[in-house]
């Protein structure tokens, strides 16, 4: 099935074929940063522009270097919060457009940033994160990493651990694994988990004992303090006591689990050093793949008919 939307915004809204297929023409991106000669003119006359109202170096770097891969020109543009206060999101996607840029790529505090954006711009928007709603892509490039080391989500069963409620990433993640066909349970502090998500087929622990035992893969979320109230927040000590995940905390799971995580971890507060550091700790193919999965996505939209290469 074709990907044939203007945008990128959200894994909610896309189906399962349509998935397969961004994940499919990243496998070819990812052929093209195995070569020596990275550069593909898929992109050529084309301007992203890179709209980020948060910092996050390892985002933005991954978004240039996939637009830099297609051969795009590429305009950086990073919002101060005294700006911010002067020009809507809305006025600067119009002065964007007059000005011929054709992808957007926006992160931004307010969830629905992304989606308001995209109503409003004849450019592609890609949506970076928005608020505590979604984080599309970096999902994707889960998806790819564990497709790559499990070959199916058909049966698996993915723990993920952490800041359920505040996390943009686990949304995504589980909005996308379940249409895959995996098993998803979550585990966190009480005052972290999402009130109703088990309504969306999600089965929600408060130990990460349950949420591991026969896990196939683990997913670890970065502990984000700026994001989280401090009526929801428990102390660090109390975190790292009970979902702060170690070797230990592998013994449950299968013999052949594997680890993720978004990046950039705290080490020893979501996951011990030792594991982060572990083979079975998948952070590099993450990184990799989010490269090759950003390249899929500006390639998918520039053709808007979702030709394959």
């Amino acid at each position: 099935m074709a990907y044939s939307r203007k945008d990128f915004i959200s894994l909610l809204d896309i189906d399962e074929e349509e998935i397969l297929y961004i994940l499919e023409t990243a496998e070819t991106m990812k052929y093209i940063l195995n070569q020596k000669n990275k550069k593909a003119p898929y992109l050529q006359g084309k301007s992203v522009i890179i709209l980020f109202y948060e910092k996050s170096v390892r985002a933005k770097l991954s978004y240039e270097l996939a637009a830099q891969y297609l051969s795009a020109d590429i305009v950086d543009i990073t919002v101060s919060k005294v700006s911010d206060q002067y020009e809507t999101i809305n006025d600067m996607g119009r002065t964007i457009e007059q000005m011929g840029g054709d992808f957007i790529i926006c992160r931004h505090p307010m969830s629905g940033s992304a989606k308001l954006l995209a109503e409003n711009v004849h450019a592609s928007v890609i949506n970076a994160g928005d608020g505590i709603n979604e984080d599309p892509s970096q999902s994707l490039l889960d998806l790819m990493t564990i497709k790559n080391q499990k070959g199916s989500f058909k049966g698996l069963k993915v723990a993920i651990i952490g800041d359920v409620a505040h996390s943009r990433v686990t949304r995504s993640n589980i909005w996308g694994l379940l249409k895959l066909g995996a098993e998803v349970c979550v585990a966190g502090p009480p005052t972290m988990i999402s009130s109703g998500i088990e309504e969306f087929g999600v089965k929600v622990h408060y130990n990460t004992k349950d949420a591991i035992k026969d896990a196939d893969v683990v997913m670890t979320m970065r502990l984000d303090t700026d994001r989280t109230s401090k009526s929801r927040f428990i102390s660090l000590d109390e975190y790292q006591s009970f979902f702060k995940i170690d070797e230990h905390s592998l013994l449950d799971a299968k013999k052949d689990v594997i680890v993720m995580h978004p990046g950039p971890a705290n080490r020893g507060i979501e996951i011990s050093s030792q594991l982060l550091d572990d083979k079975r700790c998948l952070l590099d193919d993450q990184i990799t793949n989010g490269v090759a999965v950003r390249m899929a996505l500006l390639y998918i939209l520039s053709n808007k008919a979702g030709a394959f290469l």
